[in-house]
């Protein structure tokens, strides 16, 4: 089955370095914590993660992407899992004490019904005290549905709820993008 990303994984490192803001937030936490990431596409944070020192599970459908992440954990020999699968059919999430979703959520038409069952399972399914990070595009009304679903679960406090300015540079094609995003933390209660 060829997945779209594919093409896109052609180039390694395709979407960039992982959001300062993110690091950040996550550099103030214990480091021997599970985190599963999931649409992890290359790795991109699910490696930094790792260089942290987070034992980290990256799921993404792109056999190219989980293939690139799990050379460079080899290479670097990170506490990295790369596993090719459908995020949506996710199971057994007590495990893990963060589960991250970075850009995962558009909330178009056709997919916002699965988006928003798979947050609700998600907030369901980890286990008390774990941490559901979400990073997501802060344009259209995205923000305020992410809110509407985290609110309406009330098995949740609110860490962190915090905009930020993505600045993308290509070096090859001298592109550069800003984008404004909205990265929300919460702690299963």
């Amino acid at each position: 089955m060829t997945v779209i990303y594919d093409k896109y994984y052609k180039s390694e490192n395709f979407f960039g370095e992982p959001y300062p803001e993110l690091i950040e937030f996550f550099a103030q936490h214990p480091k021997k914590s599970k985190v599963l990431d999931l649409g992890c596409g290359q790795g991109r944070d699910a490696i930094a993660l790792a260089r942290l020192g987070y034992t980290v599970t990256g799921i993404d459908n792109s056999k190219v992407g989980i293939e690139q992440m799990t050379r460079v954990a080899q290479t670097e020999n990170l506490n990295l899992t790369g596993l090719v699968g459908d995020i949506f059919s996710i199971e057994n999430l007590e495990e893990f004490s963060f589960v991250l979703l970075d850009s995962m959520f558009h909330f178009a038409k056709k997919d916002k019904e699965k988006e928003v069952g798979l947050i609700k399972k998600i907030i369901t399914q980890i286990k008390t005290g774990c941490l559901l990070v979400i990073c997501i595009q802060d344009t259209g009304n995205k923000v305020q549905i992410l809110n509407q679903i985290i609110d309406s679960e009330q098995q949740s406090n609110r860490l962190v709820d915090k905009k930020f300015k993505y600045i993308f540079k290509d070096s090859e094609s001298g592109h550069k993008s800003e984008t404004n995003y909205c990265m929300i933390a919460i702690e299963k209660s």
